[in-house]
């Protein structure tokens, strides 16, 4: 009787299970299921697929002209495809889209998109059998009425345009076309390519978390004011070897190339881009600018950061800060956030880095805020605008509300800040501060009010603070209100640097059994800096400037970024400048300092 009752339900288990694989199949192929049912299978698009694209060509000067085609159809990209260069004549692009479900036994899903002046099924080899469409502007379409095309990795689901010959489109899934769109535009329009995305949109599997590294150090690289552009860009005070003027220079690309060949000698853990990563002026186009620094970063794995300055969205055209951050979010490796809405600006968060696998203690806060763009005041306060007392005081509560779980971490935990405006504690030279680690080129254009922010980071225990604007000045700054009482441990660990690479490396047994974390930690280490104790800092560190795009010069300028390294064995903070040009002085450390030693900021010498 059981062996009878087993081989029934056996029999029954085989017959739901080919049952449910010819009825899956014949939907593939001819959706027999109804819409409540299909729409739940892994093959769906949980969003629409795209029926048809076109351009709208329009004239201000035609009033029959249309420049957005019937919406209960069509959507429009929200792009002129001649970057508003036009004295009157502006073209869009349209596409009709709709959801799997709503689609009828007539409509044509889009599977593919070419660009160019010939027939795809006459110039193409595979494709003498297919019927591709022509549209406006070179574009050819591939449709299928195939029921199961809709749900296939075939299927267009989303169109977009990027601008500039060297446009990129790092985002999974999408294809960048390879010729321009053909719009008879001029020369000085940046040419207008198509991305599309087939299939389903691919989701990030897990969220992305720095941690320190097996050795105990992590490794920051600031990059600030790229000012990329809206196509290759125009170099500024463009210099090489011998300090003599670049001609020929393609902004973008040396820039680019500078921090691709950073990247690749320095690994960085993180990448902290702090401010005017986009020439609003020149990139009449943001995203198209976002997608050229994100592009390495992604490429190389490796998470990065954002905050914004003055110029990112300076032009009429230009994307709002909260629209570059929204795109920024949707981007792979990408920790850059809003931040509360409450808060003055846009752009201020921090990053918990954690501790070595497989500890979840956070090792390293990384506190990044928006310091605004030029004076709500100028006739009181010139230049600048300031940290608002919003900011100061969510960045009070942030660091003392997680100062208990850091607490809980058996090294020495640290904090950092980066911004773009310096603040005007930066410019303490003359009035007992400490220059270190790099030169004083220009004029510090900080704000005119001092809102008081390095009070709040020196009470906070912050111990060092990356900033950018200011674009030949790349020296730290010890301000005389941090600076009276000099750490003897400076000197001594000056001294250390040029054997500490090989000493450093294994000073993490990596076995100690002192923990109860599973951190491999080896004893308790000193205070750290949110005891009571008195401490100085923090020091206060420009970046120099990356890009190619702004302003260079003061007397032979090259463009640098700012490493900063991490010992979380020792509680050390040392940082260094990489730069562009020339030979050698490429391949070395510039200006290395310890600004922090036993999680403690050392004072000038």
């Amino acid at each position: 009787m059981t062996r009878r009752i087993t081989r029934t339900l056996g029999q029954v288990a085989a017959f739901l299970l080919l049952s449910s694989v010819l009825v899956f199949l014949a939907d593939y192929q001819y959706k027999v299921l109804p819409a409540s049912l299909h729409s739940a299978l892994p093959s769906h698009h949980a969003g629409s697929v795209i029926t048809d694209i076109t351009i709208a060509f329009c004239a201000s000067t035609n009033p029959f002209a249309a420049c957005r085609l019937d919406a209960a159809r069509w959507n429009r990209v929200e792009k002129d495809l001649y970057l508003h260069s036009g004295w009157v004549a502006s073209a869009w692009l349209h596409v009709q889209r709709k959801k799997e479900e709503e689609l009828r036994a007539d409509d044509m899903v889009v599977v593919g998109v070419r660009v160019g002046r010939l027939d795809p099924g006459v110039g193409e080899s595979g494709q003498h059998d297919a019927r591709w469409e022509s549209r406006p502007g070179g574009i050819w379409l591939l449709r299928s009425s195939k029921r199961h095309d809709s749900d296939s990795a075939r299927a267009i689901t989303a169109v977009d345009v990027l601008f500039g010959a060297d446009a990129v489109d790092p985002r999974p899934g999408w294809r960048l076309a390879q010729t321009p769109l053909l719009l008879h535009a001029g020369r000085d329009v940046q040419q207008a390519r198509l991305s599309t995305r087939h299939g389903r949109p691919k989701l990030e599997s897990r969220e992305t978390v720095p941690r320190v590294g097996k050795d105990g150090k992590f490794k920051i690289l600031q990059v600030s004011d790229a000012h990329l552009s809206t196509g290759t860009g125009v170099c500024r005070d463009a210099i090489g070897a011998d300090n003599l003027p670049s001609h020929n220079c393609e902004a973008d690309v040396r820039t680019l190339d500078f921090l691709e060949t950073v990247l690749d000698a320095e690994k960085p853990d993180l990448v902290v881009l702090s401010g005017d990563q986009v020439e609003g002026p020149a990139a009449p186009d943001t995203q198209s600018a976002i997608f050229k620094f994100a592009a390495p970063l992604i490429e190389r794995n490796i998470p990065y950061a954002t905050i914004f300055g003055n110029h990112d969205d300076e032009a009429p055209h230009s994307l709002s800060r909260a629209a570059q951050m929204s795109l920024l979010q949707t981007l792979p490796l990408s920790l850059s956030r809003p931040g509360p809405a409450h808060v003055d600006g846009t752009g201020n968060y921090y990053v918990e880095v954690l501790a070595a696998s497989p500890a979840q203690h956070s090792a390293l806060t990384l506190y990044l805020l928006d310091t605004h763009s030029l004076t709500p005041d100028a006739k009181r306060f010139r230049g600048y605008d300031w940290l608002k007392p919003s900011q100061l005081a969510w960045f009070r509560a942030t660091a003392q509300g997680l100062r208990k779980a850091h607490a809980k971490y058996s090294r020495i935990h640290l904090d950092m800040a980066f911004i773009h405006i310096p603040l005007p504690e930066y410019a303490e030279r003359g009035a007992g501060g400490v220059v270190r680690g790099g030169e004083w080129k220009e004029g510090v254009t900080a704000p005119g009010f001092n809102s008081g922010f390095y009070e709040a980071l020196a009470e906070e225990g912050v111990v060092a603070v990356g900033c950018g604007h200011d674009h030949a000045n790349d020296y730290c700054m010890l301000p005389s209100s941090a600076a009276a009482p000099a750490a003897p441990a400076a000197a001594a660990a000056e001294r250390e640097l040029a054997s500490s690479s090989s000493s450093s490396s294994t000073s993490n047994s990596g076995d100690s059994s002192s923990s109860d974390e599973g951190e491999g930690e080896t004893s308790p280490a000193p205070a750290p800096p949110h005891s009571k104790k008195p401490h100085l800092g923090p020091w206060l560190c420009y970046a120099g400037a990356a890009g190619f795009g702004g302003y260079g010069g003061y007397g032979g300028y090259h463009r640098r970024v700012r490493v900063w390294e991490v010992d979380t064995n020792s509680g050390r903070v040392v940082t260094w400048k990489r730069v562009e040009c020339c030979g050698a002085e490429r391949e070395r450390r510039v200006d290395e300092i310890v600004v922090v030693e036993g999680g403690v900021v050392v004072g000038g010498s």
